[in-house]
């Protein structure tokens, strides 16, 4: 067989594997967008929710408006993030604001028993709950996505095609820490 036979199969093979890691680069890139949108889409669901149950807090605890504003102030902060990095960290802003909402309520048994905030209570709890369970999903994607990203060979593909890391959904200190709720 001819040297130039022997390049050819050689060159075509090369092509092959380069269209094919580039689609596997792509569909992998796309998923991890799909995996955001359907955070994206529990976060505007907790989203709604809140205007609802900061009005029936409200009524109940008329002198606690620091707890309300913080979360008011989380929600809009979430409304004017642009990137999904800025959603993620205001993501844990809400989050916090939301726990320390919860933990006040403890102190308003009329409120604890009022059935509207019981309702909006289990809802926002199930989509909390939904929420983790996409943030599991879309940091496994991100985590395969960036293993493609940043492992040889296919490190080659991802820079020449300019394919970054993305980031992980990551808990925020904030998070971590326990509420406290002064009277």
């Amino acid at each position: 067989m001819p040297w130039w036979i022997i390049l050819i199969i050689v060159l075509v093979i090369i092509v092959l594997w380069a269209i094919s890691t580039y689609n596997s680069l792509i569909k992998l890139r796309n998923r991890v967008k799909d995996q955001w949108a359907q955070i994206d889409v529990q976060l505007k669901r907790r989203f709604d929710l809140i205007p609802n149950l900061v009005e029936t807090v409200k009524g109940y605890t008329k002198h606690e408006s620091g707890t309300l504003e913080a979360v008011i102030k989380a929600r809009n902060t979430y409304v004017s993030a642009t990137t999904p990095e800025d959603q993620m960290k205001a993501d844990g802003e809400l989050t916090h604001a939301i726990s320390k909402l919860f933990a006040l309520t403890e102190s308003y048994p009329d409120l604890k028993a009022n059935t509207n905030f019981q309702e909006l209570q289990t809802e926002l709890t199930a989509t909390e709950s939904k929420i983790a369970s996409a943030r599991q999903f879309y940091n496994d994607t991100v985590m395969t996505y960036n293993n493609k990203v940043e492992t040889v060979p296919s490190n080659i593909i991802a820079s020449i095609f300019k394919f970054e890391r993305r980031a992980f959904f990551e808990v925020a200190e904030k998070e971590r820490e326990n509420v406290e709720v002064k009277f």
